[in-house]
């Protein structure tokens, strides 16, 4: 949750001092940095389990937020009311998926999570301030440094938002499901990948256009929105086909074919980024 609550909070600072478009570029761009980057890496370490509701569920939910950010970007700007909706449609997802897991939740499942230890509450508040305070203090640094390399190299806010801070913000994730596929708990990749991809467009993107209106260059839509979009239906292409080759085995993974297919697709994306004049 520290990379999500941390694209958050940049998003509000960048919104704050005039850059908006650097949150904005930053949700896009973790976008397809968690599809291409984090998730073709961590199939190349180990094979990431694929479960049924994935395809049903989260991946519809997060294919429509999609398609309606992409609306909103058709025109380069971002407004008050726009990014109200995307906020708006927060609760709602959240409220169905978890019915959704609840309803499908097994005994199983329940008892190893009720086996998680629990921490003093004074300590969870300490902790909890201090990861708070650091986060608000580097989020602070990070729009600060992004600004200043903006303007000493001359691109766009957009563009250092799309690359140098997505990247950063989706370094933990990469880490996090780095660990979680050596450990062997990897089966938790792919619904984090797709819940922070959710998050990003409904949380992060929405805060910029709800605190100011946010124009940005016209490639925002025919070069980055779309790369997202196609990264996204390209995901639950290969979950799909994934699923039906092993309906009968019921032993369905993406493994390091498709770890391939998106690492090649993110390369492509940086290709057509930095030769866009």
């Amino acid at each position: 949750m520290g990379p999500r609550l941390q694209r958050l909070w940049l998003a509000i600072s960048a919104s704050l001092k005039g850059t908006g478009a650097l949150g904005v570029g930053n949700a896009i761009g973790s976008n397809i940095a968690n599809i291409g980057l984090v998730l073709g890496v961590t199939t190349l370490v180990a094979a990431i389990p694929v479960q049924n509701h994935i395809l049903r569920h989260e991946i519809p939910v997060l294919l429509g937020v999609t398609l309606v950010s992409g609306y909103f970007l058709l025109d380069a700007t971002l407004t008050f009311t726009e990014g109200l909706i995307l906020a708006g449609c927060l609760v709602p997802a959240i409220l169905y998926l978890v019915k959704v897991k609840q309803r499908e939740l097994s005994v199983t499942e329940i008892a190893e999570e009720e086996e998680i230890q629990e921490m003093p509450r004074s300590r969870a508040i300490l902790w909890f301030v201090i990861g708070l305070s650091l986060l608000m203090v580097s989020s602070e640094l990070l729009v600060w440094g992004s600004k200043s390399a903006a303007e000493m190299a001359g691109v766009s806010p957009l563009i250092i938002g799309l690359t140098v801070v997505a990247v950063g913000t989706s370094l933990p994730e990469l880490a996090a499901s780095m660990m979680s596929a050596v450990r062997g708990h990897h089966d938790i990749a792919l619904g984090n990948i797709v819940g922070s991809n959710m998050f990003n467009l409904m949380a992060v993107m929405s805060v910029p256009g709800i605190i100011a209106t946010t124009a940005m260059e016209p490639q925002v839509f025919s070069r980055d929105y779309l790369a997202m979009l196609g990264l996204t239906v390209l995901l639950a292409l290969l979950v799909a086909k994934t699923l039906w080759l092993n309906r009968k085995t019921g032993n369905a993974k993406l493994g390091a074919v498709t770890g391939i297919i998106l690492l090649c697709s993110y390369v492509a994306y940086y290709a057509v980024l930095f030769t866009t004049p």
